[in-house]
């Protein structure tokens, strides 16, 4: 059998052979200069801009380690304990590394200095703050992006068009749109494993002890120097996330099998040597940070191996990457990244590319890596998101088998493919959009909201009431907030920048999980952890100097007083009204959430109830100006839809001149119009309904019923 009958018979499962050029052998004498440098900067800074854009318009909450595992360590790193971060349970027992945010830190620091720099004022201190942390991971992940499309090149040849596949599939991933862009510490292990494995020495996998090209000149001097930053990085994405470590014993030992004994001594060498530089790094930032010698990658394996304390955020199904993982990860590109999957793994279509063991070696990784980690009961899907690039890279092949005829030529047999590439393009804007602009936003709003009102009423009492506000109670002007949400709901220092509350009024639910407690029962809950219980509610807010309550003796030694602002989720609103109907509370703002949630305390709005009475003033009125703007904006759609029948019937019936003068205008009566009152000597007398004579109307019959029932239907919705 030829080649070409090979390549054929391989593929016949999927489609026929695609009518397009083959990239030019691998094996021949390529290097990226065949790309000109100018288009490889073109495509980095195309990418950077493109995920700057999607850091600014991200609006939603995914992960509390978004903020709690980076944000809030590197905000005490910057600016000191005294500044108020949340530092969870994880940092105080040594499970993370310092040096994730560390380099938050910097930012944080750097952000400051240019603030303080240019004069900026503090509102607009606070924006810079809270986006430089995005702006940040935006240029991290558009080297992720990048390095995966020049991997996606040295694979498949720089003249194929699956590396711009690769780049397309990367670049409408809804995944990366809504995960790749946050501060979590699996976004920068995503972004530093792809960078590593482009490094990496893959001419020992394909059985030679120099190069193939591809990537620059073939002197080992060059090798050793990617081998070198390939295992720097590597072994740094250890330190950040230990699980990591499968990917790269899963290469090592595809290398020791494979290659030379030489090309195995540098790489032991090498290994030995790149990974105690980043050990000794690392302990050293721990010793400083922790204060203590601690070793967090191991701490962190006990925990969730030995001890496997993680099932306390939840157990999964052993097929939970398989069944949620992976189509979760991949949406629309799942079913190519499947055939990518069982090409690599079974050598089907291996011809195509000179360098299929590069294939399958990302193929062994993208199932090892799931199986090792289904073996802990605690599974999330950012877990696997290192695979990610590389699941775009198998999909590619498959992607342009399928597509490219579609694309690249005008016969009408293609229509299908072509709907499908624009279905699948729009259904991927969709989930992006509403993933990071509406679902679970109102989290992100609130601290936007709480940090308008400290600007606001904290400005406005410092000359007034100077002493007080330096005074013993609390050492603190401002506002103070609760939140009746089960713990880390919200960001925090990231968000707020400025402290709005003093020690321990922070009412977010924390062990049983005091979260658990109050939702077992809330009234109990406020009763016995709240100054003067249910009984002894103030009736103004702090920043209107009230006296604090004492303590009630059932209580325990240090309640907590009644905040300024409750913020809790509208699933708990029929609680709070029934316990705190004679109270000062009221609502005085509300936004969207999400419409579902698979937690059932985090559903519907995120609400805000306050004690000042001009705040709640403010928002009636802004809710009834909402509604007066709603009820005219039906009225306009009622009059759009009465203006388009009367239209459609002087079209659809040729007699209507007969009766109808053409300047009569007809008047029309609302049924929810208000009648005038009928008066004798000033006095309103009842209404009394008279029946209304009409004259008959004629009706062709069956004419104007669908129409009816059409505009019953314009007019109600």
């Amino acid at each position: 059998m030829s080649s070409s009958t090979s390549v054929s018979s391989s593929r016949s499962s999927f489609q026929s052979p695609p009518l397009r050029p083959r990239p030019r052998p691998a094996s021949s004498k390529t290097n990226p200069s065949e790309s000109p440098r100018g288009s490889n900067n073109n495509i980095l800074l195309f990418l950077i801009a493109f995920r700057l854009l999607n850091a600014l318009t991200v609006r939603t909450f995914f992960q509390p380690d978004e903020f709690f595992q980076s944000l809030e360590p590197a905000w005490q790193i910057a600016f000191g304990e005294s500044q108020g971060p949340w530092i969870t349970w994880e940092w105080t027992h040594q499970l993370r590394s310092s040096l994730h945010p560390l380099i938050f830190a910097a930012v944080y620091s750097s952000a400051d200095l240019l603030a303080r720099a240019v004069r900026l004022a503090p509102a607009s201190r606070a924006d810079l703050l809270v986006a430089a942390p995005g702006i940040t991971q935006a240029v991290i992940a558009a080297l992720g992006d990048f390095y995966t499309w020049k991997l996606a090149k040295y694979v498949y040849g720089s003249m194929g068009y699956e590396a711009w596949a690769t780049l397309v599939l990367t670049v409408l991933s809804p995944w990366q749109w809504f995960c790749s862009t946050r501060t979590l510490s699996n976004c920068l292990e995503t972004t530093i494993t792809i960078v590593a494995l482009y490094s990496w020495p893959w001419e020992w996998s394909l059985g030679s002890s120099r190069g193939a090209g591809g990537r620059g000149t073939n002197s080992d001097d060059n090798m050793v120097l990617g081998l070198r930053r390939c295992l720097l990085l590597a072994a740094f994405a250890c330190i950040l996330r230990p699980t990591n470590i499968i990917i790269w014993i899963c290469l090592a030992t595809a290398v020791l099998y494979r290659s030379s004994w030489a090309s195995r001594k540098i790489l032991v060498r090498e290994a030995v040597l790149c990974g105690s530089t980043v050990l000794a790094i690392s302990l050293l930032s721990d010793r400083v940070f922790y204060g203590i010698w601690t070793f967090p990658p191991l701490r962190f394996l006990h925990f969730n191996i030995a001890q496997s304390l993680a099932v306390f955020y939840g157990r999964n199904d052993w097929h939970y990457y398989a069944s949620q993982g992976y189509p979760l990860l991949l949406t629309t590109a799942l079913p190519f990244a499947l055939v990518g999957l069982y090409r690599g793994l079974t050598r089907a279509g291996s011809r195509a590319t000179p360098r299929y063991p590069i294939l399958l070696q990302l193929s062994s990784i993208c199932l090892i890596m799931p199986i090792s980690l289904s073996l802990i009961s605690h599974k999330e899907v950012r877990f696997i998101y290192p695979l990610l690039p590389s699941l775009h890279i198998l999909s590619a092949s498959p992607v342009v088998d399928f597509f490219l005829p579609a694309i690249s030529s005008t016969n009408r047999r293609y229509t299908p493919r072509r709907l499908t590439f624009i279905f699948l393009v729009l259904v991927n804007i969709v989930i992006a959009v509403y993933t990071t602009v509406f679902h679970a936003s109102g989290v992100i709003s609130v601290l936007s909201y709480l940090r308008d009102q400290h600007e606001i009423h904290g400005t406005a009492i410092k000359p007034a009431a100077p002493k007080q506000a330096s005074s013993a109670a609390d050492g603190f002007v401002g506002i103070t907030a609760g939140f009746l949400m089960p713990c880390h709901s919200t960001p925090w220092r990231s968000h707020l920048v400025e402290p709005l509350f003093t020690g321990g009024l922070y009412l977010k639910a924390v062990y049983r999980d005091e979260a658990d407690q109050f939702y077992d029962n809330p009234k109990r809950f406020l009763r016995d952890n709240m100054v003067g219980g249910l009984r002894y509610i103030p009736r103004r807010p702090s920043y209107r100097t009230h006296p604090s309550q004492p303590s009630l003796a059932t209580q325990r030694s240090s309640p907590h007083e009644w905040p300024d602002y409750l913020i809790f989720f509208a699933q708990l609103e029929p609680t709070l009204n029934s316990l705190l109907r004679s109270s000062s509370y009221g609502e005085c703002w509300r936004t969207y959430n999400t419409a579902w949630h698979d937690d059932w305390r985090r559903r519907g709005d995120v609400v805000v109830w306050c004690l000042d009475p001009n705040e709640q003033q403010s928002w009636r009125a802004e809710k009834r100006k909402r509604e007066v703007e709603e009820r005219d904006r039906q009225f306009d759609r009622v009059i759009q839809s009465f203006k388009r029948e009367a239209g459609g019937s002087k079209k659809s019936s040729s007699f209507q001149w007969w009766w109808t003068s053409p300047s009569s205008t007809p008047s029309w009566s609302w049924p929810w119009e208000r009648r005038k009152r009928v008066t004798l000597f000033g006095i309103q007398l009842p209404d009394v309904s008279f029946p209304t004579w009409k004259l008959p109307s004629w009706k062709w019959p069956g004419f104007g019923k669908k129409k009816s029932k059409a505009t019953n239907r314009d007019l109600w919705s």
